[in-house]
């Protein structure tokens, strides 16, 4: 079981690497005027999603594993089900990046660099809210 946490936890990380800095590359490629420049941030966004996707499958494998291992327990858990409903947001966040992406790469773009700095920071607010409740496992 600790083998599973520790892998569920070392895909997360990996994860959250490419959720973190993908839409970082979507801020530098908004910026540029460049369009060489802004064809290499496509480039290297495209390389990052198809490296950073199979860590969400590994995460979500390992901790489907964990959830299977005690099922009973964390069915009556009201903070797991919010760490789940986290979770889910998140994966819809990450295949919002693949449809950003796909416009980046047709060379369609319409957002802003500030639209995507915004866009950059709900990953971080959905790790705090999800480690809060993996760790202190709030009672409501």
């Amino acid at each position: 079981m600790l083998w599973m946490k520790a892998f569920h936890i070392i895909f997360m990380v990996c994860w959250f690497a490419g959720l973190f800095y993908l839409p970082r590359i979507f801020v530098y490629h908004a910026a540029s005027d460049n369009p060489d420049t802004r064809k290499q941030l496509a480039i290297m966004a495209r390389k990052l999603y198809r490296f950073t996707t199979p860590f969400l499958v590994l995460t979500a494998g390992f901790g489907f594993a964990l959830l299977g291992a005690n099922w009973s327990y964390y069915q009556t858990q009201p903070w797991w089900w919010l760490k789940l409903a986290g979770v889910l947001a998140l994966w819809l966040y990450h295949f919002q990046c693949g449809r950003y992406l796909k416009i980046i790469m047709d060379d369609q773009n319409k957002h802003s660099h500030v639209f995507y700095r915004f866009f950059n920071e709900v990953p971080v607010l959905f790790l705090f809210a999800i480690v809060i409740l993996v760790v202190l496992k709030p009672t409501f």
